[in-house]
């Protein structure tokens, strides 16, 4: 697949991205190098993993592309119920966020079945 922007999987990952950095933007200054960064490159992982694995050649390497977005979506999900058990932002966008991670995780998971199949 060469124009990954038009992937449903590529679009969510984006919209995490956003959600991610509003979440970021709302953790104590304290966080700024620890959770605050984590989250962000998380996020920004997975929509860039997809992209990158949009370019090769090979079914094999697309896939493991893919399944390093799959990756960095468990990773964001881990960091975002470790910022919900420390009750830091906001409770709505903390529970929002966790819910487009799980549509994601899924997504990714299916396409990967479907590009190994094809």
């Amino acid at each position: 697949m060469k124009n990954f922007k038009k992937l449903k999987i590529w679009q969510k990952g984006m919209e995490l991205v956003s959600l991610t950095y509003k979440l970021a933007g709302e953790l104590p200054k304290q966080e700024q190098f620890g959770l605050q960064s984590q989250i962000t490159r998380a996020a920004v992982s997975i929509p860039s993993n997809i992209a990158e694995g949009s370019a090769k050649n090979s079914k094999k390497e697309y896939v493991l592309f893919l399944e390093y977005s799959l990756g960095s979506a468990y990773e964001l999900e881990t960091q975002v119920l470790i910022i919900d058990m420390l009750s830091y932002g906001d409770g709505k966008l903390r529970m929002e966020l966790l819910a487009s991670i799980d549509e994601e995780q899924k997504m990714l998971q299916s396409f990967i079945q479907v590009v190994k199949k094809g």
